[in-house]
This record gives structure tokens, C-alpha cells and sequence, in this order.
């Protein structure tokens, strides 16, 4: 019996729920094609109508996200990634995205690629990478799987970051038993590029070749979209093909080909090949130019013999980019990867009309028009039902005086300084170069947030990750907004000026109830953040699905990445205390609360409380002072409160030049709350005797509550007038705490 050929090797409903449509999806697309597809179409539709492409259980709420502001040069949507104005005839380009299910299956790999594939998103657009942030989340510290995790995880980004040549800047590690299962891998990338010398993601001029260049393409990856889109289960390492297979050195090969090659002049538009590579890039590009392709699959350079087209249409094999150039400038494109030893394969040509028609040889094996692939074409669009979780209003009713206010305060303090959630985390980021390129201006010096150098310029920027996924968990749209905050606070201790922000929303299973009414709150809570911080959301990632057939959804995980603008490199604030004899102030109001604090949470095994108090307007207060008191050179450090409380802070800032305190606590409040909440809003700064005057008439001005905590003082830490230990003790705790699991 003749074999069918691809063209008639038609598809139906069963082949179709396989691939993870719905059968009112497939009946759209019967419709769309006035015609039953056949199975290397409904492959194409199974990922880009994936919840990992299309977001078509998130757009409707994402759009009412903020997009404008003060420094946008292009929107959410609108490119790859997003796009910022920060002077001096710059803009910085910057993403986050995630790679949590490879990295649940094959840890290694999975980081890897994922730090690869946000690379790419930068310098696809023009920019040169200059810095690399992450937000990793574990499950059980003390389990044998999550050091497995943790130990592949963070070699994978190690080894890729420093062969590729970006340093790893800053970033957070948090540990808890909902993530037992699925670890979260969010990776952050941002770049430098001229303003007007960026490229897009688009396509037109009929007639203009379409190249596919760097590494070929093979069966590594296949469908990793719709992988990332459905629950892991125990039988999810069976689709360890779905993860990609990465190659750092190749990566930098094609980033200095290809800011190469968009000097020629020939590029009219390129794109990254990430999630359903070919199939993904030609849509996209298509659709956003208004044109259709024709390509060529047979002329794809591959790594295996007898790839079928839906095998090379859905590839996920990295270090791969999809441009299309100005007819009769073929050649200039080919001499630059010909260069540096690159793929560089015309596989196709822009046609008039939306039709995107694939061969493999003389056969048409796919045609399907470009619109409805992609993200507000024709893609699926649903608005899921959602409820309050009984745990919401059981969390409410928790009242802190059904906690034993402690009388021995040292077992808590040094319970916190080892915990790892609160620890160092230099067992992870001792495997990151952070001064490649010399551009690291925080490593030396910690600050709250991250500062690179922008070279030439009396500039800097600055950056960070945010999110308490327990506050989330417990408040989402409180727990967002913190979450925004926080990243915002965290700049402006630094000396910055927040300016965009681009989020990873990790969440379980959107077609639970419960999971959808995580996701809304904290799409609200983010939208009323950045809206009074000015800092809209430029772009980013959904990641939904995270969860375990058995273990139930994390945390709801809104990771936010922001950036700002240090106008001058001289405000650059850091978080250490400077010298003895300096007064120590707390800006900000304490309150009598420890709801949803590690303290509450860890030491006092109580799980479900409230999101921390907070108050927006208040916030915005605080930071603006804080704004204010750097500008004027008044204080010597700046360190926000925020995971372990106050103590923690101080000790944070105590540690680095092993610089003891003094300070007494506040008697209108219980001291546990005062010392080991989590109330939102506050910061810490210290100030030498000949400021202290200035700072105060200047927080006064600002119309902030403060009071003079203490002193910088010895090297112990003494509270009250009661010595509880020196700082190097708690230091060494503080330092080896994760090393001693992972070791």
C-alpha cells in the first residue's frame, strides 16, 4: 500500500485532543480552513494556540495592564521585548521569561536553555546584552530532588551565562514545599542599544528571501510549548525530548553576527526561533508585517536524516533566528555568518497576501493563513470563571494574639539568619561570573538593587526582581502590589528612578477557579502599582500549568523584573553600614503585625495569614522621601525592610564591614512584630552626626513618620540594652546556611 503523503495524511478530533486542542479549537480550525487540515496543520495550531503562545486564557486581562509612560519607546506587544528611553541617545531593551518545565525534567538543561533563549530576545532586536538577573524557586531544601533541582538548575545557568559572556547581576532564591514538584526558572535579560538602530520582528516586501541562520535544527524541543502548557505528572519525563539542548558558545557566535549583519542594512526583520521555532517565527513576523511566506522545509539545515516537516516545523533547537532581507543584498547577509562560521540558508521568500504555505519538496504539505496563528489574530480567547478559595477568608480571621509574644528573642534571630530563605545565597551566585565585561557596579558594593555602568556616561542602571509569592498566595492583589513595590524600593535605595517593568506570571492551572482568581487579583494589584509608580509593564511571560497532579499549584508567582535610571553614578546608594557612631533612622510606620513573615510562617509553623500591611499611597510616600535624602548626599546607606523584618535588615547591613548596632525598639507595639514583621514601607538608613540634622528637617518636609532607631556601633548586636551575640556569629550561620545542605 502507497504511503499518504504528508498533504493527505488528514487529521481529527482524536489527533487533535493529543496534541492539547480543545474539539471546539479543532472545529474553529476546520472552519478557518474550509476543509478538514491535515496533521502537519493541526501541529502548527496545537502551538500557537498553546497557552505558551497564544495566552488565550491570559490577553483579556493583560491588556488591562499600564503601557504607557515616561520612558517608552515601544509598548507591550509591540517587539520582542521591552524598550526604554534612558538618555543620551541610549535605550535599554530588557525581558523576563520562564523555563520552569524543562527545568522540572532536566534541570540542566532547561536553565540553560532558558537563559539562551531570553538572550536572544534582546540582541534579536539590536540590543547587546550587558546583564542577566533570575528568580528560582525550589521546594524542600532538605530533600535529596530539590538539591538535585537546585544543583542542575543553577550549573546551567552558570555554565551558559559565563560562556556566553554576560554577567549575572542579582536575582532571589526561595525555598518552599510548594514547589516540591515544579521548581520555577524565571531568567531576566537587558541590554544596551542606540536608539533608532533596533531591529523588528516583522516581514514584507514580496519577493525579499527569508534566511533561517545560526545552528541547524533538530529533533531536540519538539513541541515545547505545548509541553509548557498542560500539568506535570509523573509521566512527564517522558517528554524529556521537549526539552532543548543548548550551546552557549554558539549563541555568542550568532550575537556578534547578527548585531553584524543589521549594520549592512540589509535586515528588513528577524526574529528569535524560540517557543515552536519555525512555526512560531514565520507567523509572527508574518502577521505583524501584514505578508505572507513561502517555505521551503527541505532547505533547512538539519541535525538528523528524514526529519518529517512537523518535526522541523516545531523544533525548539536554539541558538536558530528567522530574518528576512532586502532583495539583491543576499550576499552582504551571507558574508557576515559565513564569517563567524554560521548557518545562513535562504529558506523561503515573502509573498503578497497572509498565507504562509510550507513545502517539503515539490509537496505543499501546510497552508494556513498567518493572522490567526498569533496573539490578537484569530487565536482562542477565553475569560475563565474564577472564585475566592475558602483559604482567603480563613486567613483573615487570624489574629496575632493567638501567637505567644516570645521573651528570649536569640533563638528567633538566629533561626532567621540561617534560614534559607533569609541566608546567603553565595553557594548559587559564586557560580555566576557578576564582573565579566566590568560593567558590575554593585558587587563590590551591595545595594538593594543591581547597578551596571553604562559606559561613556554619567549614567548607570538599575535593576532588579521582586516578588513574595507567599504574600501573593495570601493576598494576591496586596501580594502583587508589594511585589512592584518592592522592585520599586529596592531602585530607589539604590539611587535610581524606577522606570518599566516586565513580569513573569507563573500560576497553576487557569482552568481551576481558584488558580484564575490568583491570576486576576494579581493583574490588579500589579495595574494599580505601576500606575502610581509610572512604570508600565512592557512585556514578558505567562507561565500557567504550573503545578502537579498531585501536589496541587505553587504559589501564585507574579516574578517582577524592573528597571531604573541612576542619573548620576555618584547617588549610588548602598546597603552597608560605613562607620561607627553613626545614627541609625527607620522611615516609615511600624505596625503590630506579623502576618505572612518567615518568623510566622517558619518559626511559628503558621501558615495561612494575611499579606503584610500596606498601603499604597503610603508607600509611594516613603519612596519619594527616600528619593529626596539621596539626592541631597544626607545618608550613608539605605536598605529597605522587607523578608526577616527588621532584624534581618540590620544585620544585613551590619555584616559587610562587620559593623555591630545598638538600637531600642518600639514599646507601643509587641517586639516580635516590630523586629521580625513584615509591615511594607519602610527602609533604614544611617547618617553621620553632620547630617543628622539636615535629614531630619528633610523628612519632616517630606511628611514621612520616622524615629531614630540607634546607633552603628561595636561589633555586636545589641537590642534594648541586651547583647544578643556578635554579628561575625551570625554572620558564619548566615554564610554557610546553604552550603551545609548542598555540600
Amino acid at each position: 500500500m502507497a504511503t499518504l503523503k504528508y498533504s493527505e495524511q488528514l487529521a481529527d478530533v482524536e489527533a487533535a485532543k493529543n496534541l492539547g486542542l480543545l474539539p471546539e479549537e479543532f472545529d474553529r480550525i476546520k472552519e478557518i480552513l474550509g476543509r478538514t487540515p491535515n496533521f502537519t496543520e493541526v501541529s502548527i495550531f496545537s502551538v500557537m494556540w498553546s497557552e505558551h503562545c497564544s495566552y488565550k486564557n491570559s490577553i483579556t486581562w493583560l491588556k488591562t495592564l499600564p503601557k504607557d509612560g515616561p520612558h517608552m519607546l515601544a509598548k507591550a506587544g509591540e517587539e520582542n521585548a521591552g524598550l526604554v528611553d534612558i538618555g543620551d541617545g541610549l535605550a535599554c531593551c530588557f525581558k523576563i521569561e520562564s523555563h520552569n518545565h524543562p527545568s522540572a525534567i532536566e534541570p540542566y538543561q532547561g536553565a540553560a536553555t532558558g537563559v539562551g533563549g531570553i538572550n536572544r530576545d534582546i540582541f534579536t532586536m539590536g540590543a547587546r546584552p550587558i546583564a542577566q538577573l533570575n528568580s528560582l524557586r525550589f521546594g524542600d531544601l532538605s530533600s535529596a530532588k530539590t538539591q538535585w533541582l537546585l544543583k542542575g538548575v543553577v550549573k546551567g545557568i552558570g555554565d551558559y551565562g559565563n560562556a556566553f559572556g554576560i554577567p549575572t547581576v542579582g536575582g532571589e532564591v526561595f525555598f518552599d514545599e510548594c514547589y516540591n514538584v515544579n521548581p520555577l526558572v524565571n531568567a531576566m535579560s537587558v541590554g544596551i542599544v542606540k536608539q533608532g538602530e533596533t531591529v523588528s520582528a516583522t516581514s514584507y516586501g514580496a519577493g525579499n528571501p527569508v534566511f533561517i541562520v545560526g545552528s541547524s535544527t533538530g529533533k531536540d524541543g519538539i513541541a515545547g510549548a505545548a509541553f509548557a502548557s498542560k500539568d506535570l505528572t509523573e509521566d512527564s519525563a517522558k517528554d524529556l525530548p521537549s526539552v532543548q539542548v543548548g550551546d552557549p558558545f554558539q549563541e555568542k557566535l550568532l550575537l556578534e553576527a547578527t548585531l553584524e549583519v543589521i549594520k549592512t542594512g540589509a535586515v528588513v526583520g528577524m526574529q528569535d526561533m524560540g517557543a515552536a521555532g519555525i512555526t512560531c517565527s514565520t507567523s509572527e513576523m508574518s502577521a505583524k508585517g501584514e505578508h505572507g511566506m513561502n517555505i521551503w522545509l527541505h532547505k533547512v539545515p538539519t541535525r538528523q536524516a528524514g526529519m518529517h516537516p512537523f518535526e522541523i516545523l516545531l523544533s525548539e533547537s536554539q541558538e536558530r533566528m528567522l530574518v528576512v532581507v532586502e532583495k539583491g543584498k543576499e550576499d552582504l547577509v551571507k558574508a557576515v555568518f559565513d564569517k563567524w562560521d554560521l548557518n545562513c540558508e535562504q529558506i523561503g521568500e515573502v509573498t503578497t497576501g497572509d498565507r504562509l504555505k510550507y513545502y517539503m519538496n515539490d509537496e505543499l504539505v501546510a497552508d494556513v493563513p498567518a493572522g490567526v496563528l498569533v496573539l490578537g489574530g484569530g487565536a482562542p480567547v477565553y475569560k475563565r470563571d474564577y472564585k475566592e478559595p475558602a483559604y482567603y477568608a480563613e486567613s483573615k480571621m487570624f489574629d496575632i494574639n493567638s501567637v505567644f509574644e516570645p521573651t528570649d528573642l536569640k533563638p528567633i534571630m538566629q533561626f532567621l539568619a540561617k534560614h534559607p530563605n533569609l541566608a546567603s545565597k553565595r553557594w548559587v551566585y559564586n557560580q555566576y561570573d557578576s564582573m565579566v565585561g566590568t560593567i558590575n557596579m554593585s558587587t563590590n558594593k551591595p545595594s538593594d538593587a543591581a547597578i551596571v555602568n553604562i559606559k561613556g556616561s554619567k549614567k548607570g542602571l538599575a535593576m532588579t526582581v521582586d516578588c513574595n509569592a507567599r504574600y501573593v498566595n495570601a493576598d494576591p492583589e496586596i501580594g502583587c502590589a508589594i511585589a512592584v513595590s518592592e522592585a520599586a524600593r529596592n531602585i530607589v535605595c539604590s539611587g535610581g528612578i524606577p522606570s518599566a517593568v516586565t513580569n513573569c506570571l507563573n500560576f497553576g492551572n487557569p482552568y481551576n477557579p481558584e488558580v484564575y482568581w490568583q491570576f486576576v487579583g494579581a493583574i490588579k494589584g500589579m495595574s494599580s502599582a505601576c500606575l502610581k509608580f509610572q512604570t508600565p509593564v512592557t512585556g514578558g511571560n505567562v507561565s500557567f500549568y504550573n503545578q502537579s497532579s498531585y501536589e496541587g499549584p505553587v504559589f501564585p508567582t507574579p516574578t517582577i523584573g524592573m528597571i531604573g535610571i541612576l542619573e548620576d553614578k555618584g547617588l549610588q546608594t548602598t546597603l552597608d553600614f560605613k562607620n561607627e557612631g553613626d545614627t541609625i533612622y527607620l522611615i516609615g510606620e511600624s505596625k503590630n503585625d506579623i502576618s505572612s513573615s518567615e518568623y510566622l510562617y517558619s518559626f511559628c509553623k503558621v501558615k495561612n495569614s494575611p499579606a503584610p500591611y500596606f498601603n499604597l499611597d503610603t508607600e509611594y510616600n516613603v519612596q519619594q522621601a527616600i528619593k529626596s535624602v539621596i539626592k541631597y548626599k544626607l545618608i550613608n546607606s539605605a536598605h529597605d525592610i522587607s523578608d526577616g523584618g527588621l532584624f534581618m535588615n540590620l544585620l544585613e547591613s551590619a555584616m559587610v564591614n562587620n559593623l555591630g548596632f545598638e538600637i531600642n525598639t518600639e514599646i507601643s507595639i509587641r517586639k516580635d512584630a516590630f523586629l521580625f514583621g513584615e509591615a511594607q514601607s519602610r527602609v533604614v538608613v544611617s547618617a553621620s552626626e553632620s547630617n543628622k540634622l539636615k535629614l531630619e528637617t528633610e523628612l519632616k518636609k517630606e511628611n514621612v513618620q520616622f524615629i531614630k532607631l540607634g546607633t552603628v556601633k561595636g561589633k555586636s548586636v545589641i537590642i534594648d540594652a541586651v547583647n544578643y551575640g556578635t554579628v561575625s556569629d551570625y554572620k558564619h550561620s548566615f554564610d554557610t546556611s546553604i552550603e551545609g545542605y548542598m555540600n
